[in-house]
């Protein structure tokens, strides 16, 4: 088939092929005269022009407003990063304090085990009058 549309175009010019438009100025030649038109087509395209700027403006309402969506997601990342930064600084310090409360508590048991049976002697020691006394 293409061996046939070779050989039948070969050495025309694509107005010879039936493949060329008319000259522009031929397009309006056959439009019949201003008081035989019909309006209703004008006015329909007037209609078209005036939606498809309406459709314009809506959709650059809709641009702005994905701008400021975008913004948004943005503030909110940066503010979640921010926000886990210092819940890390608050763990590391929770740790660091966890740590020495660990440690006195350890030390203050320490301190009870050596000095219970300091307190219970001091407890049933005898006053200057002889008597013992037990609080």
């Amino acid at each position: 088939m293409r061996k046939e549309l070779k050989s039948t175009t070969k050495g025309k010019s694509p107005a010879q092929n039936g493949l060329a438009l008319p000259p522009p100025d031929t397009f309006g030649l056959d439009s019949p005269p201003p008081e035989e038109r019909d309006d209703f087509g004008a006015f329909e395209q007037q209609k078209q022009v005036e939606m498809m700027h309406e459709q314009d403006e809506a959709l650059d309402d809709v641009f702005k407003t994905v701008g400021n969506l975008r913004q948004q997601g943005l503030d909110m990342g940066r503010e979640l990063e921010e926000q886990r930064e210092d819940l890390e600084e608050v763990e590391n310090l929770a740790d660091r304090v966890g740590g020495k409360l660990q440690h006195g508590l350890e030390r203050v048991g320490w301190v009870i085990k050596k000095n219970e049976g300091l307190y219970m002697f001091q407890l049933l020691r005898p006053t200057k009058s002889g008597k013992r006394v037990a609080n």
